[in-house]
């Protein structure tokens, strides 16, 4: 766009009008051209400066009558005010029914014309006559996000994975509720190598950032290689300042996944449950003492699982049709992986192999089952008795043929035994008529329980509700139950040590 100044400008408007006016089509269309290039005005606007419909030409804009003076102004700050400034789209339509009881109550008068004025204003005038009041009154400060971390993280997907080495990782909050949110709970910081399918586990009393990265380091302390990346999904507790600036500092690539896409993390979700849920089960955890325990567990399931639980990796998965087509590389534990791996260093490796043959996974398992049964019988009710399974590595040993006669052998997935009921939950509401009843029966024992039923209705009438005909007739027939034991141990030996009177009070 050409810059002139405005006197220069308005006298080449001048001159070009002139000649414009009187020029043909063709010569007009070159005209405005050469113009348009001097001016850098658009087009149409230069067709109207030079055809003298625009106030361009004389300079700067003369003001008009405004329409929607002070005394409008005024007037709309009041109404708005006692609207409890709401939004211009819903001050709109109020506004008849304020100005009306406004001037009912005395409490505003207003000319006819400002008034017709006030009435006619459209949301957008509205908006327009008290936004610099808005921007005065307004005391609360816009909300500004806690982090934009977010911005910071880059998204991941699942395509993404194709290629990658060991030290990329996927972290995850598995949450034990027992399917209830409330109070305090454990979360488990599960993190799992992509390439290896290594597993590291550790429990925290609160989903807080500043746990998440103390169990960063603890994390870093125990994989066997350095953590190059990580991806988690859009948790706050990982997505925040504090984790972002840790893996900064300490040179870690920070992915996420995309929102509700479970399948940006499918490696760590299939670890939390055929790893975590495997080993804990679904009941509620809270508080130091389950947190230590867990602790232990984890510590004993780390190197059993990594060191002794091989897994499948997927190679490749084809769509045919409507079938998918899967097909994986050999199972093999996460620390073959590494061992195979080009890109582990050999001091590395050796430092696997030499833990490898120090652990004995028997002990391992052992150590497993133990710390399960503590969790189990920190979830136990109080009013049940949990068996210990603490015993010798010999006798756990010993017991390994025999295991599967026993069904479930994790502790933390065994159901708890339902005890038979033998109390009363309700109030017998045959209690008082109990005695009319037996006696009733015993001179007429072929009478029903509807024919009984409706001598206890008359003889205590709005006491008995028919929905309570079906008591009734179950305690006939246990009676009659009753009687017929009787008869039979009378007709054995006499001996009637059935007393069918006590069937009212003992249930």
């Amino acid at each position: 766009m050409s810059k002139i100044s405005r006197n220069a400008r308005d006298e080449l408007i001048g001159a070009v009008k002139q000649r414009y006016s009187k020029a043909s089509k063709e010569e007009k269309t070159r005209i405005l051209d050469e113009f348009v290039a001097l001016t850098g005005f658009h087009r149409k606007h230069a067709v109207r400066v030079l055809s003298g419909k625009s106030r361009a030409s004389c300079g700067a804009r003369k003001p008009g009558l405004k329409i929607y003076n002070e005394a409008v102004r005024e007037a709309m700050i009041v109404l708005w005010e006692a609207a409890d400034r709401i939004c211009s789209k819903r001050l709109k339509p109020a506004l008849p029914c304020f100005v009306n009881a406004m001037e009912c109550h005395g409490h505003l008068q207003l000319a006819p014309e400002v008034r017709a004025r006030v009435l006619a204003a459209s949301p957008a005038t509205i908006d327009r006559l008290l936004a610099p009041i808005r921007r005065t009154a307004r005391t609360r400060k816009k909300r500004r996000p806690a982090s934009k971390a977010s911005k910071r993280v880059p998204v991941k997907t699942f395509a993404d994975w194709e290629e990658t080495e060991p030290g990329f990782l996927e972290i995850d909050f598995v949450l034990h509720s027992g399917g209830s949110l409330a109070g305090s709970l454990i979360h488990t910081f599960s993190a799992t190598d992509v390439e290896s399918g290594w597993v590291e586990c550790i429990p925290l009393l609160a989903r807080e950032q500043s746990l998440v990265a103390e169990a960063m380091l603890l994390l870093k302390q125990q994989f066997p290689i350095r953590i190059q990346g990580i991806n988690s999904d859009n948790d706050s507790a990982f997505i925040n300042d504090t984790l972002t600036e840790y893996c900064d500092e300490n040179g870690i690539k920070f992915t996420r996944s995309r929102a509700y896409r479970k399948n940006d993390q499918a490696w760590i979700e299939q670890k939390n449950g055929s790893v975590v849920r495997r080993l804990v089960g679904y009941e509620r955890y809270s508080g130091v003492v389950a947190g230590q325990v867990l602790a232990r567990l984890y510590q004993a399931s780390r190197l059993y699982t990594n060191y002794f639980q091989p897994s499948l990796k997927l190679r490749e998965k084809v769509r045919i049709g409507a079938k998918v087509r899967k097909s994986y590389h050999k199972a093999a534990t996460p620390c073959a992986r590494l061992l195979a791996h080009s890109k582990v260093s050999d001091a590395t490796k050796q430092l696997l192999r030499a833990q490898q043959k120090q652990l004995d996974p028997v002990d391992l398992l052992h150590k497993i089952r133990e710390h399960q049964a503590a969790l189990a019988a920190l979830t136990a009710p109080a009013d049940m008795a949990v068996p210990s399974d603490r015993e010798s590595l010999e006798q756990f040993l010993s017991a390994l043929p025999r295991l599967w006669r026993a069904g479930e052998v994790r502790p933390t997935h065994r159901k708890n035994v339902e005890r038979a009921r033998n109390w009363r939950t309700r109030e017998d509401p045959f209690k008082a008529v109990w005695p009319d009843i037996l006696t009733w029966l015993e001179a007429a024992p072929d009478m029903t329980a509807k024919e009984l039923f409706d001598r206890v209705q008359t003889a205590h009438p709005g006491q008995y509700p028919d929905s309570q005909l079906r008591t009734l007739q179950r305690r006939v027939r246990e009676w009659r139950h009753v009687m017929a034991k009787q008869l039979v141990y009378a007709c054995i030996d006499g001996d009637q040590s059935v007393d069918a009177r006590a069937l009212g009070t003992d249930r």
